[in-house]
């Protein structure tokens, strides 16, 4: 019950910022842009025990042309117990978000080293760099490919991260049809190699769709998910509903609920975040 009520607030919330907030939706370029989101999310992730997280990003990005893009993300995690190890869900053209492997039956990590003592902390440290190869025009969609690399700044005898590097790379492909924007975006991360997790290097995905029903506001329906990020451990799939909302040229949110559908998968999460542009 006392989850299902901060389920509730979390998405009266997120919804309520978004529509009286401000968001990226159809701004003007800027040089540099600095962003708070705070991300809730709860699961069992294959285990008996419900885990409730909050991932709660510092993002400074900076674009010296209208092609490239840097992005430095650093997070602060929390989970309500240490049954499950906070690890890079998948990055991109929608951000980047903790998910939860289960310590039971990822092939290794003894189950002693679970407890049910909240922890919180710094999360792992995530540098992004993007470049858009064709900018979109005519017929012609936008390419952008992205990369990423994770450090392993999180203490992982506290379960907040996995204690390893990950590499990865994306490539999102977007176009505009009137008021309607598809993209689709696709990856592949390389995990470190841990002697207390079997972690396997995965593919993640994203595609969906917005419809722009005002200039400062468009609300847009996605998946989301990977292939199994650890031995035992499933895939990764989840439904979003995403909203943007520009309140000035500078200033904008982005709020969104999510449902997830696979076991490795939060059952819910809600999330909203706060940029600045200057």
């Amino acid at each position: 019950m006392k989850n299902n009520i901060r389920f509730i607030a979390g998405i009266a919330v997120g919804m309520l910022a978004t529509v009286v907030a401000p968001n990226h939706v159809l701004a003007e370029d800027y040089t540099y842009s600095i962003g708070q989101g705070v991300e809730f999310s709860s699961g069992k992730y294959g285990t008996n025990t419900r885990t409730d997280s909050m991932y709660a990003p510092l993002t400074i990005m900076a674009s010296p042309t209208n092609r490239l893009g840097f992005s430095l993300e650093i997070p602060f995690v929390h989970q309500s117990n240490g049954n499950v190890v906070s690890s890079l869900g998948q990055g991109g053209m929608m951000g980047s978000k903790s998910t939860m492997l289960p310590i039971a039956g990822t092939g290794g990590m003894s189950s002693s080293a679970s407890t049910n003592t909240a922890e919180s902390g710094l999360g792992d440290i995530i540098l992004k760099a993007g470049y858009t190869l064709l900018l979109e025009k005519d017929g012609l969609p936008q390419i952008r490919p992205t990369a990423f690399v994770k450090f392993p700044t999180a203490d992982k005898n506290k379960s907040l991260g996995t204690g390893e590097f990950d590499e990865g790379f994306s490539v999102e492909v977007s176009k505009w049809f009137g008021k309607w924007n598809p993209f689709v975006e696709a990856g592949y991360t390389i995990q470190g190699k841990s002697a207390q997790l079997s972690l396997k290097n995965y593919m993640a995905y994203n595609a969906g769709v917005g419809y722009q029903v005002a200039d400062n506001f468009r609300p847009i329906l996605l998946i989301k998910g990977t292939t199994p990020p650890a031995v035992g451990a499933s895939s990764l799939l989840e439904v979003r509903l995403k909203l943007k909302y520009l309140a000035t040229n500078h200033t904008g949110i982005d709020g969104y609920i999510a449902k997830g559908i696979t076991t490795n998968s939060p059952d819910y999460g809600t999330g909203l975040s706060l940029y600045y542009d200057f």
